[in-house]
């Protein structure tokens, strides 16, 4: 047995392989050709970081590295090759060591226990659950207090303080931060509001609204997908849901005037275009703002994300 990295036509052979070992799990959704495909032909795409076990001439298993986030996918083998999950994953982490990676993330629905405990006997540890909300607008609160803090736009003025109080929920520099929120191919910076306060910016939040994204109600919501927009999943692969909600605070304390604050302007925006649902998404080690959602919105499901350091 040997392993390589991606060559040009691996894309069927890809999909019959995750098909095939992850057609019993709950929640399964096959791959097809094409949906490799669009992976391997998007921008900056590297055919390095991806790896095959090949014996007989045969791929009899796969397993994807994505470096510039430190996510690490499992192992998929074909039925009665499952023990070259091993050399898949070391040779996968040891192309992330050789790059610098200082450490790993995965996501996968929780109620998969077989490849959850597979990275658990590896070490991996649960850092987060990532919380999916829903809510409908009929159901948010009415605010009555709209003339406190003022409620502006951002500028890139604001990104200092919007990285200072994203720290533990946003993981990219302030450089990325700020060519996430004002270079972004899918929404404009219009969509991010601040409050202000005595001292400067006490919150920002986010709203996005396109009418070609699925409504919150009809994705799935255990599914590991990160929501575009949300905070924390600057930098890595997002699924887009319309209606996103977000965002941060610079002390917990403000959370909840701030918050309701944000989703008052937000909201109200967003109705008077293609929203009917608001979505929302946060990590649990940020408990503050998981005490806002879920007080005005409905938890559909969350998904773990394991890490290990390097």
């Amino acid at each position: 047995m040997t392993i390589r990295t991606y060559q040009p036509g691996d894309e069927r052979t890809q999909a019959v392989l995750f098909n095939g070992a992850a057609f019993a799990l709950p929640g399964f959704k096959p791959a097809t050709e094409d949906d490799v495909r669009r992976r391997t032909r998007a921008r900056g795409f590297d055919p390095t970081s991806r790896f095959y076990a090949v014996e007989n001439d045969m791929a009899v298993g796969y397993c994807v590295l994505e470096p510039d986030q430190g996510r690490l996918g499992y192992p998929w083998c074909r039925k009665g090759y499952e023990a070259v999950a091993a050399a898949l994953y070391a040779a996968a982490v040891r192309s992330a060591r050789d790059r610098g990676v200082r450490s790993l993330f995965t996501a996968y629905r929780r109620d998969w226990d077989g490849v959850l405990g597979f990275f658990a006997d590896r070490g991996f540890h649960k850092a987060r659950d990532m919380v999916n909300y829903a809510a409908d607008p009929v159901d948010l609160p009415t605010i009555a207090s709209r003339g406190g803090n003022p409620v502006r736009r951002l500028t890139r003025a604001d990104i200092p303080a919007l990285a200072a109080m994203g720290r533990g929920v946003v993981r990219v520099s302030d450089a990325e931060l700020e060519q996430h929120v004002f270079n972004s191919p899918h929404f404009p910076a219009e969509a991010f509001w601040v409050v202000e306060g005595g001292g400067g910016p006490v919150a920002v939040g986010v709203g996005l609204d396109n009418p070609n994204w699925p409504d919150v109600k009809k994705v799935d919501p255990l599914a590991p997908c990160f929501r575009l927009g949300a905070f924390g999943a600057e930098g890595l692969n997002a699924k887009r849901v319309n209606g996103l909600f977000s965002y941060v605070v610079t002390k917990p304390e403000h959370a909840l005037p701030a918050g309701l604050a944000l989703l008052a302007e937000v909201s109200q925006e967003l109705t008077e275009g293609s929203v009917t649902s608001l979505a929302a998404q946060c990590p649990t080690d940020a408990p503050h703002l998981v005490g806002f959602y879920t007080r005005y919105f409905k938890e559909q499901g969350r998904f773990p994300v394991m890490e290990l350091t390097l």
